[in-house]
């Protein structure tokens, strides 16, 4: 958890328990922003660049992908998004944005299989304050 020694470990603990088994192996990765909420347009956009970032290294062109808020789906929840591929609806990326003692750090959750220590340099270098989370197991 080196990484993580610069976060939150409850939030990080947490990231890392909905990595645990599912059908797909998964990594993530987090992101603390400044964002208050009233710069949800910012943080937005925010979240699509980061997006952006998670296809490119998972081998996605990211114009082949659009984000999925689930405003007609109940069982997603507020500030709960996916990036989906534009040819199928195949899982990119999904991300919660948690608002946390008045900014927001937003989660990301994506295929194992991607660069995880290229994506997060990645966005270390476009200014984020990212920090690699991986499984457990």
């Amino acid at each position: 958890m080196s990484d993580a020694d610069a976060v939150d470990t409850d939030l990080y603990q947490r990231a890392q328990a909905l990595l645990e088994p599912g059908e797909i192996e998964l990594v993530g990765v987090i992101v603390h922003t400044d964002l208050s909420g009233d710069q949800e347009p910012t943080l937005h956009e925010a979240t699509l660049e980061i997006g952006n970032h998670i296809a490119e290294h998972a081998g996605i062109e990211p114009t082949d992908t659009y984000v999925y808020s689930g405003n007609d789906d109940g069982e997603f929840g507020v500030n709960q998004h996916q990036g989906l591929t534009l040819d199928g609806d195949e899982f990119v990326w999904e991300c919660q944005q948690l608002l946390r003692e008045g900014t927001f750090d937003v989660v990301f959750y994506y295929e194992a299989d991607i660069d995880q220590e290229g994506l997060v340099e990645a966005l270390r270098e476009s200014g984020y304050d990212a920090v690699g989370v991986e499984s457990q197991a």
